[in-house]
This record gives C-alpha cells, structure tokens and sequence, in this order.
C-alpha cells in the first residue's frame, strides 16, 4: 500500500472551533472604555471573520482616533488582557464533533494540523487553551502576521515548510471556516475550501460563495474523514 499523501489541514477558530459566549466583543468593549473612555455596543462593526488588527482599525476610525501601529498594538493588548478575564465568564464552547475530528486527524501521521485566523496569537492561543484544543495545532498563521486575511495563507504555508521540511502544494492544503472571508482567504492561494455553517453565517447564504465543500457542522466526523480523503 502507498503512504497517503500529506495533507496540511487549516482551521479557523471563532464559529468553527469554538463558540466563546461573546467574550471577544465584550473585551474589545471593555478596551474602548478603558482606553479611550467611549461606550460602544459595536453593532456596526464588522467582526465574523475579520482579523483582530481590521476590527481594532474599524474601531478607532469610526471614533476619530488615528489609527497608527502604536494604537492598534496598545488596543490590541489591552483587548487580550480582557479576554482573559472574559474567557471564563462566558458560556462559552467547543463546537460539535470538534474534539473527536481533532484526536482523530491528530493520530494520523500524514496529517498536518495548523489554524488561519484572524485572531492574534495571544488571542487564539487563550480562547484554545480555555477550551482544551491549543495542542492540537503545531502553528498557525495569525493576525499578528497580517492585518489583511487574504494575506495570511502563504505564512501558515512558509510555517508549514519550516516544520515539516517539505513545500505543500496548494491542492495538499485545505482551509476551514465558516464566514466568506475563510472561504476567501483559502481561494486567494488555492487551497480547497471546506465551509461549516456553525457561524453566524446559514448554509445558504455561505453557498454563494461556492466553497469546494459545504457541510452544517463537524458532528459527522468519520463520513467528514471518508469524503475530504484525510
């Protein structure tokens, strides 16, 4: 029998991992307070599927505040100083058939468990650990790499490279979310797209934007196995 090939599989966090009981917007609340004492519910803000470093521009530009680097990181700080404390105050959790399709791709040699995310690391390294998957995951490209999401596939890529000693070719990388912007982050450098309506975005509406594969959540882990060929 010949080895399976490799396969370099690509998880977004926020709707499709975790659902965190709104911990990341309340500490970006918290941190407009703190910081800038503006009371803001934030409901004009694009959040679902943006990176940490775009929502945190969004912020400061629809309040007038220059958003220069040394602004974006205080922000930033302050905002994952917060989620800590917001993390376990939140009815928060892991989405279904997460833990299983994890320990099951985690024991197979040829697959490669990385995370393409908005988050900042710190960020997405406190929302996993909170909810017991962080070890899973070998690296992760993260917003701290690249305000723009689209950007961020070649540096989980280059990680990859780093890691593995070998280049995975666009069609051994699959990426899954569950906004259009993960849908598009994957096209932008040719991985297959795999979208889960577990976000705030339905089936239907996620459809549209014509992922390789679309499927309601993660529950069906073995049948989800047998039809990605992992």
């Amino acid at each position: 029998m010949t080895e399976p090939h490799k396969r370099l599989v690509l998880f977004d966090i926020d709707g499709t991992l975790i659902h965190s009981g709104g911990a990341g917007v309340q500490a970006l609340k918290l941190t407009l307070v703190e910081r800038f004492d503006i009371a803001d519910d934030l409901q004009d803000i694009e959040i679902a599927g943006m990176t940490d470093s775009g929502i945190v521009v969004s912020i400061l530009k629809k309040h007038k505040i220059r958003a220069t680097n040394e602004n974006v990181s205080a922000f930033l700080d302050s905002y994952v100083h917060f989620l800590s404390l917001e993390l376990p105050q939140r009815e928060g959790k892991l989405l279904p058939g997460v833990l299983e399709l994890l320990k099951k791709l985690k024991s197979r040699p040829h697959v490669v468990l990385g995370l393409l995310t908005g988050n900042v690391s710190r960020g997405a390294q406190l929302k996993l650990e909170h909810y017991g998957v962080w070890h899973f995951f070998e690296f992760g490209a993260f917003a701290d790499d690249h305000q723009d999401r689209n950007r961020l596939g070649p540096f989980a890529r280059a990680r990859a490279k780093e890691k593995h000693g070998r280049e995975f070719s666009a069609s051994e990388i699959d990426v899954i979310g569950d906004t259009p912007r993960d849908i598009a982050c994957g096209k932008a450098f040719g991985a297959r797209t795999i979208a889960v309506a577990t976000g705030t975005w339905s089936r239907e509406q996620l459809a549209k934007y014509q992922p390789d594969f679309l499927i309601d959540d993660l529950s069906n882990v073995d049948a989800i196995i047998d039809t990605l060929g992992w």
